[in-house]
């Protein structure tokens, strides 16, 4: 299998617990095909959706064509993503109760908010790194105070604090799972304008005991984290994780609709749910605005798979401009931002050999989420 099969096969298995067409092309491809399961779990494993497929492929009766270390591979990973989950839901019930008793509403985000909301089958199904939350401007800087009072602490021991537009620095409790960050927007500054909090506070649902985001805002959400936040538009490619999500969300509303909600970022949101429509193999319920410009965008979609290593090395190029764009960001607003001038003297007078070396874009200090890094399940 190539890269691109591998990607579509991957794919289509996570919808197999709603669509019978996929279900039926997945059980074919199964029974007839010799596939390679180190390629189909290093990629599932990259797009954190391993549990996921194996709660497909249990629910489908489908185990019974892999091979057996593969199914205890499987499941072993499942269970653990299960019980990691289990405490997160705590977790995250627990905070809510401490931020409401100090009048303080939070609405969930993301991987925890869909937890929350019951969106999963099975909680498994979804690989969840921190628990984000977003709390009104005047809540904000309240919120962060009853963390720290609580026992929350920085993850990075460091004085000097990065400018954050979006959330304050990621904290983590000994006693918790999970590490959270604390939201007071939800995109960068150009978009902020549109998609913030009180865009999703009108029409929030309270599920579980928390409150969490209404179903349209979350794929919204989902489709901004990958998009814009992790650069897709500019990669042109896709994110599992994010795309299972769209595409359980949109079996509850209309994803077309969903998106149209918001003008400037209309078009993006369209490309990635175009993308989702033909990876997922053309699933009516993430149907999208057909126009000349999203054609465009999906050629070059599918056409970057013809050759993978060869996209890869355009991929690199584009990260290299990524990180450019960053840094000439940054030291524009250090030409007339008080808490970006403070902090880049802070750092260059603390060590400014470190200093240079993270402009240039090196982070030593990086975490790892995942539950495993294995690049073949045979090592189980």
């Amino acid at each position: 299998m190539n890269y691109k099969e591998t990607l579509f096969f991957v794919a289509r298995s996570l919808t197999i617990s709603f669509e019978e067409k996929n279900k039926n092309e997945i059980e074919m491809i199964l029974k007839t095909k010799d596939l390679d399961w180190d390629a189909v779990v290093k990629l599932s494993t990259s797009h954190c959706v391993f549990p996921a497929i194996y709660c497909n492929f249990k629910r489908a009766n489908f185990l019974r064509y892999l091979p057996n270390d593969l199914v205890d591979y499987m499941k072993y990973i499942t269970d653990l993503n299960r019980e990691r989950n289990t405490q997160i839901i705590k977790q995250a019930k627990e905070l809510n109760s401490l931020l409401l008793e100090n009048s303080i509403k939070p609405i969930f985000l993301k991987g925890t908010g869909n937890l929350l909301a019951g969106i999963y089958c099975d909680i498994a199904e979804r690989m969840v790194g921190d628990i984000d939350f977003i709390f009104s401007k005047d809540d904000y800087l309240k919120a962060i105070t009853v963390l720290r009072n609580r026992g929350y602490f920085d993850v990075l021991n460091t004085d000097i604090e990065y400018p954050q537009f979006k959330h304050y620095q990621r904290l983590i409790n000994d006693n918790n799972i999970a590490a959270i960050e604390i939201h007071k927007e939800l995109l960068i500054e150009k978009y902020a304008n549109e998609f913030n909090y009180s865009f999703v506070e009108k029409d929030n649902q309270f599920k579980n005991g928390a409150f969490v985001l209404s179903y349209e805002n979350k794929l919204n959400l989902s489709i901004i984290s990958n998009q814009i936040d992790d650069n897709a538009y500019y990669y042109k490619t896709i994110n599992l994780r994010n795309a299972y999500d769209i595409f359980l969300l949109s079996k509850k509303i209309n994803a077309k609709a969903a998106i149209n909600k918001v003008d400037k970022l209309n078009r993006k949101l369209n490309y990635y749910l175009a993308v989702c429509y033909e990876v997922f193999n053309k699933v009516s319920t993430l149907e999208y605005n057909r126009t000349k410009k999203t054609s465009a965008y999906l050629s070059i979609f599918k056409s970057q798979y013809t050759n993978w290593e060869k996209t890869k090395r355009k991929h690199n190029i584009i990260r290299i401009l990524i990180r450019l764009k960053v840094r000439l960001i940054f030291l524009y607003n250090c030409t007339h931002r008080k808490d970006y001038i403070s902090y880049l003297l802070m750092k260059v007078r603390q060590n400014p050999v470190d200093a240079f070396l993270r402009f240039l874009g090196f982070n030593f200090n990086k975490p790892d989420t995942s539950l495993t890094n294995s690049k073949s399940y045979k090592r189980f």
